[in-house]
């Protein structure tokens, strides 16, 4: 998983859309090999690179066991990205899913299916320190929501049980966000992200109004994020929620380790996850160096203010995943997990499914 650069997230997609746009006209306008031309590469630091739009799209079959109930979980999220020129960036993703569940006295699996706009949003690359957002966006509140949500790249399938505090009841916001990041010394860098919600009723598109704020700390030579966050509801009790997130991945291994701890008057609680790469084991490499282990402790205690979205009883969650990477795009995933919780809420959780993501680009870039 990738860690939090000092660069936005809109900004890192132009430069991946400029990267395939020249690769697309490197490779049209030169089809012999470079090791047969004498020439040196010319200086093309004055050249002006056209991105192109990108397609791109997640899927996932997953089946889930939860107490002895199985529930079938299919899944589709396509993602378009659409420059406008140099410095404006439209970004959709989409979700649509199906869950597929017995009916009492009935053969088969029923279930309906379910839309979700995840962010349909404008970017204005004001210069690499700073993206102003306009329109529907994830709420950046901790790194789970924000970072590791789609299917493709989270490494347990199973939501952590504190997400849906403060990021909404459908993980996004409605309106306006600025947000970037800068190096602070020549070994840390800075992000931040601060935004403002309207309150949005209409499904597929619902959000609350609020506002709210994160930092965090990136330091370059151990890989380690530190950071938090900061939200108030401008509806309902007004309440403010807070949290903290760290992500650490060294350089010598294969191997991250995130955490998150959220508090509101829904509640409070935290995650801790770790993921190893077998890469390195000295046995077995070529079978080994596609197995990925993982393991995630979780707790959660209940605040004064139900949430439907939130378990309704203090529980506590212990999980370890495998997975197999056919291709870096492509993997099996399984995991098992134990659920205490009182009054009849202990449980096992059990996951086995696919992952699969592909990016195309259409059109073809030049080189002005």
């Amino acid at each position: 998983m990738g860690m939090a650069r000092s660069t936005t997230g809109a900004y890192r997609w132009v430069r991946l859309l400029a990267a395939v746009a020249t690769f697309v006209c490197a490779s049209t306008a030169q089809g012999q090999s470079a090791t047969t031309d004498p020439d040196p590469p010319q200086e093309t630091s004055n050249e002006a690179i056209s991105p192109v739009p990108i397609l791109s799209a997640g899927v996932a079959y997953n089946s889930f066991i939860d107490g002895g109930t199985q529930n079938v979980h299919p899944l589709v999220a396509p993602v378009v990205l659409i420059p406008l020129g140099q410095n404006w960036l439209i970004e959709d993703r989409e979700t649509f899913e199906i869950n597929l569940a017995p009916v009492p006295g009935e053969s088969g699996y029923k279930g309906s299916l379910q839309k979700e706009v995840d962010y349909l949003q404008l970017d204005y690359i004001a210069n690499p320190y700073m993206t102003v957002t306009v329109g529907r966006y994830v709420t950046p509140f901790g790194i789970f929501n924000e970072r590791l949500y789609p299917v493709w790249i989270r490494d347990l399938q199973t939501d952590p049980l504190i997400l849906p505090i403060s990021t909404g009841p459908s993980g996004a916001g409605t309106g306006a966000m600025v947000r970037g990041g800068f190096d602070a010394t020549p070994g840390m860098e800075i992000n931040y992200a601060t935004y403002f919600s309207t309150l949005s009723t209409d499904t597929p598109l619902d959000s609350e109004r609020m506002a709210g704020m994160r930092g965090g700390i990136f330091l370059t030579g151990p890989r380690l994020e530190v950071g938090g966050s900061y939200q108030h509801l401008l509806q309902g009790d007004h309440s403010n929620a807070f949290g903290f997130h760290a992500a650490w991945q060294p350089r010598p291994l294969p191997f991250d380790i995130r955490a998150e701890y959220a508090r509101a008057d829904t509640g409070s609680g935290y995650w801790v996850e770790s993921a190893y790469k077998l890469s390195q084991v000295p046995v077995w490499q070529n079978e080994l160096r596609h197995v990925q282990v993982v393991g995630r402790m979780q707790q959660y205690f209940t605040g004064v203010v139900p949430n439907a979205n939130l378990p309704t009883v203090n529980t506590r969650l212990f999980e370890f995943g495998l997975n197999y990477y056919f291709r870096d795009d492509f993997r099996f995933v399984s995991s098992y997990g134990r659920q205490f919780a009182p009054q009849g809420g202990t449980m096992n959780i059990w996951n086995v499914g696919l992952t699969y993501r592909f990016v195309v680009p259409v059109g073809h870039g030049d080189i002005r």
